[in-house]
């Protein structure tokens, strides 16, 4: 193995024939050049000089010039970085270098991947230091080491900026696999069609709010989509359980999958012909691609932490969080809706950064009692509605839990759908179950 002292001096990973051939490639073909302009910037050249090469030929690029020897040389002059990558002399050797622009893509991956390594080992070098400096905190280090991973890992996948015509030709594509297919939504279905056709599902990187008064079911609504997406779409599905314990969620989720009164199974007055139909459930759930996260007042980067290694290990492409005003902030001494507002901006970005769809649970203002809620109603700060592309409002009128149990089976709930940045906006009727703590579409009979 070698020591710590002869890895300072090796050289940091590169290729430098891949970078001359790169480059020479575009000089040869300009038009090559877009085969590679996605996923290739200056910084990935390990050689200062071949940097600035390619800085001059993306300079020409943007104004519509030419490339080739004479323009590149005349354009590093004007930069006054001539001299510095070699002169003239230096530029026209690259294209004696390389045969044809034919293979320029393998050329820049190769220029690429020492980039990425590059960049690696400048993270473990500072993740080393910060280790050891006692001042930091180990969560905070933890959390910057995997965002920084994940931004490499993000970088290697995006393809950049794109054409007009290859998002057509990606968008076309899709529709006609929707056509094929005969679904109809373009996200992840929630399980309630008459929502689903207003939203098309969950769509990729939306942050969504779900809103409500104390005791309206916000969390009841999120668990039974939570298992119509896990448990009956197998699809992989998050949980962050923020207020209550994953054991009672776990009962909830068996009663409204086994049909048996939430108040039945908190008592354990079960029938002998309860235990089947609790053993089936049990058996669905426990096949189900869900995860759930208990942590009482959780702080935001731990769930931010915990959300990627979801997505990563586990392959979820949907986390549900309950509820949004529950998360610790970073910062306890900014005014509170400061906090939330850092919170929802948070959320947000990590809706985009790991591409699904974020459901968050918030509580609405006491000006909404007794009326329907609206987006002025969400609780301590603005910024909420501001960062959700889907604000949705469960309201009914105020009615105790005991009431609901004596007066119904099922009670008519409105689910305002108050924003979507991307499609219509409206009110769907679901049916509430008071007995087994879930809802249902109001076409379907409860047992």
């Amino acid at each position: 193995m070698a020591s710590s002292g002869g890895l300072k001096d090796r050289v940091p990973p590169h290729n430098h024939d891949a970078e001359i051939a790169t480059l020479g490639a575009i000089l040869l073909d300009a038009d090559a050049l877009g085969q590679v302009l996605g996923h290739l910037r200056p910084s990935d050249f390990y050689r200062n000089a071949h940097a600035r090469v390619f800085e001059g030929i993306l300079a020409l690029y943007e104004r519509g010039e030419e490339i080739d020897l004479i323009t590149l040389t005349q354009e590093l002059r004007n930069q006054g970085a001539l001299d510095s990558v070699g002169g003239a002399g230096y530029i026209s050797s690259l294209t004696s270098s390389v045969p044809t622009s034919a293979n320029i893509e393998y050329y820049a991956k190769i220029v690429r991947a020492g980039s990425v390594r590059r960049r690696l080992l400048k993270i473990a070098n500072e993740i080393i230091a910060n280790a050891y400096d006692d001042t930091q905190e180990s969560r905070l280090i933890i959390e910057d080491a995997e965002k920084r991973i994940f931004d490499i890992t993000d970088s290697e996948q995006e393809a950049g900026y794109q054409k007009a015509k290859e998002i057509v030709e990606e968008t076309v594509e899709a529709i006609e696999r929707l056509y094929q297919t005969k679904d109809s939504y373009t996200g992840i279905p929630s399980g309630f069609p008459s929502l689903d056709n207003m939203l098309s599902g969950f769509q990729n990187s939306e942050f969504i709010i779900i809103g409500a008064r104390p005791s309206v079911g916000k969390t009841a609504l999120a668990l039974t989509m939570a298992a119509n997406i896990s448990i009956h779409q197998k699809i992989a599905t998050g949980f962050f359980t923020l207020e209550m314990s994953k054991q009672a969620l776990m009962q909830r989720l068996l009663s409204s999958e086994a049909r048996i009164g939430s108040q039945t199974l908190r008592t354990g007055m079960l029938k002998s012909s309860d235990f089947k139909n609790l053993t089936d459930a049990a058996g669905l759930i426990y096949e189900a691609p869900l995860w759930i996260a208990d942590t009482p007042n959780m702080r935001l980067l731990d769930l931010r932490a915990q959300a990627r290694r979801m997505v990563s290990l586990n392959g979820v492409r949907v986390l549900f969080v309950d509820y949004l005003t529950l998360i610790s902030s970073e910062n306890p001494e900014i005014p509170r809706h400061e906090q939330i507002a850092e919170i929802s901006r948070s959320l947000k970005a990590l809706a985009r950064e790991l591409e699904i769809p974020i459901i968050a649970l918030s509580q609405v203002t006491r000006d909404s009692e007794g009326k329907r809620p609206n987006l002025a109603n969400i609780r301590e700060s603005g910024a909420i509605e501001q960062d959700a592309d889907v604000v949705m409002f469960l309201h009914r009128e105020r009615t105790s839990e005991r009431e609901m149990h004596e007066q119904a089976q099922v009670v008519e709930t409105e689910l305002i759908v108050a924003k979507q940045r991307n499609g219509p906006v409206g009110t769907v009727k679901i049916a509430f179950v008071p007995r087994y703590t879930k809802f249902e579409s109001l076409a379907e009979e409860p047992g």
